[in-house]
């Protein structure tokens, strides 16, 4: 494995990255700016990249192109575009791959302006349909108690699918923008599909990101989605500041947070 100690690699050093394909050339002090983000645990905590290329550079399998504007935003503290880029929700997706919240702010906020400044009258008539599961998934792992002892435990994770339908596209790009991790599929203009899981506080974190486990945040301010019902409750919130009504509830109509789908309507 590659040495990451930066005893070894020095702060202000070079870091040779082949990220897609892509080189590039950085420093640890830049790589880890963000200690809290996935970029920054790579280089810094217990899960660096696992392999490296022909040419002894550290190997991330992510879209080369689009990591230029994430390394210039760390270094720079600030988002620099060429005029004219129309590849927002594809950084949004490295940026939320790599957990870099300041970066994820700015994007939403770039995508908001966005939207108020698109030509043409806003979608007003609109249906928005969000139905969201769960799945218990029992999970052992072993827990270090001593130099030679080890404890064979075991938890429930709770992994959550959440499937959002929504005739007005640009809602659903800005609702995108405000839930940053979890595995998001974007690959249709009016769907969006979700899934993520809460880490249980007894599992280890190393466990956790073992199993490529990840959480669902709300931004700018982080808020952890630990449930359906949180989940939800945040749907219902964005949709009524946008005009929605709520037209269904199912399986209970008089039990909100605890439903499997929601239906709203835009008049």
């Amino acid at each position: 494995m590659l040495n990451l100690d930066p005893k070894t690699i020095g702060f202000g050093g070079p870091v040779a990255l082949n990220v897609g394909g892509k080189l590039y050339s950085t420093t640890l002090e830049t790589l880890t700016k963000y200690p809290d983000s996935m970029l920054g645990a790579m280089f810094s905590g217990p899960c660096p990249p696992a392999r490296a290329d022909g040419g002894g550079r550290f190997f991330i399998d992510r879209d080369g192109k689009t990591f230029r504007h994430i390394l210039n935003f760390l270094r720079l503290g600030r988002l620099d575009l060429p005029d004219g880029y129309r590849e927002l929700a594809l950084l949004r997706r490295e940026a939320d791959f790599y957990q870099i919240r300041p970066l994820l702010e700015e994007i939403r906020r770039r995508e908001e302006e966005e939207e108020e400044a698109a030509p043409g009258p806003r979608a007003r008539n609109a249906i928005l349909h969000v139905d969201v599961e769960r799945q218990a998934r029992l999970l052992h792992f072993t827990l270090k108690k001593g130099p030679q002892s080890y404890d064979l435990c075991a938890c429930d994770v709770h992994v959550y699918t959440a499937n959002v339908f929504c005739t007005d596209a640009g809602f659903l790009r800005l609702l995108g923008a405000r839930l940053a991790g979890g595995e998001q599929d974007e690959g249709k203009e009016h769907h969006m599909r979700l899934r993520w899981a809460p880490r249980p506080p007894q599992l280890p974190l190393a466990e956790y990101r073992k199993h490529e486990f990840q959480p669902l945040q709300v931004l700018p301010k982080g808020q952890e989605l630990g449930s359906a019902g949180e989940f939800l409750e945040e749907i219902l919130t964005t949709a009524l500041s946008h005009s929605f009504r709520l037209d269904s509830i199912f399986p209970d109509p008089e039990d909100i947070l605890n439903s499997r789908s929601l239906r709203f309507v835009r008049p």
